[in-house]
């Protein structure tokens, strides 16, 4: 198996573990998908080695600036502060190791909801804030999962023009 392969094989797999990051903050997300491309426009070399890098380069970077912006313009809106979504993440990380799979959104949710509720005092107006907040996210995590998943079909065709032009 020559290098060529070898690369492109295991950018492809670390492209899949980057956009499976997004969905799971426990993995490496968007910035996997971009070094794995780096990695294997630096050992295919070539223009268009660079120029499939350039274009993922773009689509990774739009991806992480879109849901960094749109979901922290939307918890200052709310006035969320930063320390009930890491208490969130927090919680998530502990609860994806106490109840498997399902652990993380179960921690993430209980504690946003803790925090929010620590910070407001009334249960009902924590749970309006942590739901808005849980939607901001999550709309952050899909316009940035949909642009990984465009950076993984411009890869693709890279790997084709390579190996097939």
């Amino acid at each position: 198996m020559n290098a060529d392969i070898l690369t492109s094989v295991l950018a492809g797999l670390a492209i899949l573990v980057g956009c499976l990051g997004i969905i799971v903050p426990i993995l490496p997300g968007s910035i996997l998908i971009g070094i794995a491309v780096l990695v294997w426009a630096i050992v295919i070399g070539g223009p268009m080695a660079w120029i499939v890098f350039a274009i993922v380069a773009v689509f990774v970077a739009a991806g992480m600036s879109a849901s960094l912006v749109l979901t922290g313009r939307k918890l200052k809106d709310m006035e969320v502060p930063n320390k009930s979504v890491l208490l969130g993440g927090f919680l998530g990380i502990v609860g994806f190791f106490v109840i498997p799979v399902l652990g993380l959104p179960i921690g993430f949710i209980a504690g946003l909801y803790l925090a929010e509720y620590l910070r407001i005092k009334e249960a009902k107006e924590a749970w309006d804030s942590s739901w808005e907040s849980l939607k901001a996210i999550g709309i952050g995590a899909a316009i940035e999962f949909l642009l990984a998943l465009v950076a993984a079909i411009t890869f693709g065709i890279g790997i084709l023009i390579h190996f097939l032009g």
